[in-house]
């Protein structure tokens, strides 16, 4: 059997928002889902923490060639030695993408998501690039995989809606 794989997206440097990203990252664990995300700091560190806490495989995607660049959460590193380019790895090796807020390696991870038809749950909620797409679509490309979330709830009833109800073994 295959895991389903939610990788969340967001800055490296910032620590707003990083309670939410863990839920997100406890919650995915606690379902059987396996967190994939660049493996730093921030949001991603964050997430990466509540998966783990939570007893879930925590894959990190680095952009450089060095293992020890990851948080201590990543359970699984692959260091890429790409830097921004590793972020179309990231979202192509998504079931569904969660994004936290965001700079401007955030809104490349939205592009490759929106041009491959990644669905993603947008946390409008928690600013940055991720409340801002969800008003303004990148092109006029139709049926928009973007799904916008204004509570860590609305989040949950996405990856819910988006993954299937079924916990890992059932």
């Amino acid at each position: 059997m295959r895991h389903k794989q939610v990788v969340v997206i967001g800055s490296g440097d910032d620590n707003n928002f990083t309670d939410e990203a863990y839920e997100i990252g406890l919650y995915a664990a606690k379902k059987g889902w396996v967190l994939i995300s660049g493996g730093r700091g921030g949001i991603m560190e964050a997430a990466s923490r509540g998966a783990n806490e939570g007893n879930g495989i925590v894959i990190g995607i680095l952009p450089g060639h060095n293992k020890d660049e990851a948080n201590k959460y990543c359970n699984i590193i692959i260091p890429s030695g790409m830097g921004y380019a590793r972020n179309l790895i990231n979202i192509l090796s998504g079931d569904v993408i969660v994004s936290i807020s965001g700079k401007s390696g955030t809104l490349s991870e939205l592009a490759y998501a929106w041009q491959f038809g990644k669905p993603v749950i947008l946390c409008k909620f928690s600013g940055g690039w991720s409340e801002k797409i969800s008003d303004y679509p990148i092109d006029d490309r139709k049926g928009s995989a973007f799904y916008p979330a204004n509570s860590l709830e609305e989040v949950f009833g996405y990856l819910d809606k988006l993954l299937g109800f079924e916990q890992a073994g059932n």
